[in-house]
């Protein structure tokens, strides 16, 4: 299983009224690592035929991040079966590694030129071992 990371640091604009990071802002962190970890081991012929759509988000929200915060995002595959996919992603705070949040996200592969879900192919499934 491969272990795609990255770290951010909270800035204003991610926070809500209470001063902690929004929900929606860790949600926004959820797709866009996905994205990144796909972006990095993709092919572009795999590009030119094939896209993820979100099936379903499960989020725990374990602690609060605030201003100046460094957080460390872990993100892998943890299924690939059919057309779906499961990714796990984890947010830690940078300096004590404490759980913040973790989501499981079910993703759907879908074929660019009917926009119909596409069985995943081993070559697909190998990117994220």
């Amino acid at each position: 299983m491969q272990v795609y990371q990255k770290r951010i640091t909270v800035s204003k604009g991610d926070l809500d009224d209470l001063n902690h990071v929004n929900n929606v802002r860790y949600l926004q962190w959820v797709q866009d690592v996905a994205s990144e970890h796909w972006q990095q081991n993709v092919t572009e012929t795999i590009l030119d035929q094939y896209f993820w759509v979100v099936v379903s988000h499960h989020i725990e929200y374990k602690s609060a991040a605030v201003l100046d915060d460094n957080i460390r995002i872990d993100t892998y595959v943890i299924r690939s079966e059919g057309v779906t996919s499961t990714r796990i992603v984890e947010m830690y705070h940078d300096t004590t590694n404490k759980l913040l949040v973790k989501a499981e996200t079910i993703w759907c592969l879908m074929n660019k030129s009917s926009s119909r879900p596409a069985r995943i192919t081993p070559e697909i499934a190998e990117l994220f071992n």
